[in-house]
């Protein structure tokens, strides 16, 4: 039996770009809405920029229930599988993330490999072992979305259990199809878009605060460049830099507060390249915190976990944004792929408490 495969095309539909720009102009516009709200002391303006990704976010669940729905009237496909290697990538609680490569043989179609990341439990674990036969389900027309079946009926477990499996080739490896790479440019025009926008609008009040104010000093490195204001700090990293990089974040915040007296926190936010610190004007009376008590550490393994455990394949961006907001210091991360937006929470110690998956 001959095996072919190609590689799929990348996706740069209609669909895909507007959903890539809308979700940029919600980070640029809610980030930007943030720093100037402050820094001109508009209270409407700064609840607005903590509004819209929320209301951004309830819009996407709203518009892809047509979908899901089309998706869940799928009935998946049931197949053997047997798994050529795992690996646990990590996870604090009983339920452990598992990458698994393997190949899926399906009754009247050709074998291929396929990799997954499933949860599983603790306890289990040792049941899972190289070579092994297990059973799989997947919607016929997405063959890359495999699922390890944990409890199959007694007719497959008995297949299961007699089954010997050939490993596939690694040419008829399966992927989800990849957004082209014009989406990635339309999402940071549109990022960009809605930060000037916003600028832009309120450019009289800005104008007017920085005036009054004391300049603004800027300090150029060899890795960075860092904006510190009366009400707010931006440091921002050149090309082929991260912020997930060991120790960056810390330095960054050690950048914007060294040499300064003690200042509370209202909101700091991170992506790949840059981070902002929205700083408390004093005498507000705005939740607060003090932005050197996060724990910088755990942001690279938050971010790695939210890539890798909440159904987005291929995520395309990341963002992380703490506050004080809802009573008790709070570390969002969220990413976002061709699958949506998925995102988990943490507390003050890097703890993950809640994970939304994308749906």
């Amino acid at each position: 039996m001959t095996i072919t495969t190609s590689a799929p095309p990348p996706r740069s539909t209609p669909v895909a770009l507007a959903r890539s720009f809308l979700t940029g102009a919600v980070i640029g516009g809610s980030l930007a809405a943030l720093v100037v709200g402050v820094v001109i002391e508009k209270v409407p303006l700064f609840i607005g920029g903590l509004g819209l990704p929320i209301a951004y976010g309830l819009l996407l669940l709203l518009a892809g229930a047509p979908r899901r729905a089309r998706e869940a009237a799928v009935v998946p496909r049931t197949a053997l599988a047997m798994i050529e290697s795992l690996r646990a990538i990590g996870g604090e609680t009983s339920d452990v993330p598992v990458r698994f490569d393997l190949t899926v043989a399906p009754d009247d179609e050709p074998a291929y490999r396929v990799g997954i990341t499933q949860d599983i439990n603790l306890v289990d674990l040792p049941d899972y072992r190289p070579r092994g036969v297990l059973v799989v389900k997947y919607p016929q027309d997405r063959p890359w979305r495999v699922r390890i079946v944990k409890r199959p009926t007694p007719e497959w477990e008995e297949r299961a259990a007699g089954a010997q499996l050939d490993s596939a080739p690694e040419s008829t490896m399966v992927t989800e199809p990849p957004e082209g790479r014009s989406t990635g440019f339309v999402g940071l025009f549109g990022l960009l878009l809605a930060a000037a926008a916003v600028v832009f609008l309120f450019r009289v009040d800005l104008f007017e605060q920085q005036d009054s104010a004391s300049p603004a000093p800027t300090v150029t490195s060899t890795w960075s460049t860092t904006v510190v204001s009366s009400g707010t700090g931006t440091v921002s990293l050149g090309p082929d830099q991260s912020f997930l990089d060991d120790g960056e974040l810390r330095k960054a915040i050690n950048s914007l507060t060294e040499g300064k007296d003690p200042r509370q926190a209202i909101t700091v936010f991170a992506q790949e390249r840059v981070l902002s610190v929205v700083f408390s004007p004093s005498g507000t009376k705005a939740p607060q915190f003090d932005p050197l008590s996060l724990p910088y550490g755990r942001f690279p393994a938050l971010v790695k976990e939210a890539e890798t455990t909440l159904g987005v394949r291929s995520p395309t961006s990341w963002q992380i944004t703490a506050d004080h907001l809802a009573g008790s210091l709070t570390i969002r991360v969220g990413v976002t792929g061709p699958e949506g937006s998925a995102s988990l929470e943490a507390n003050g110690e890097g703890q993950v408490v809640r994970r939304t998956p994308a749906r």
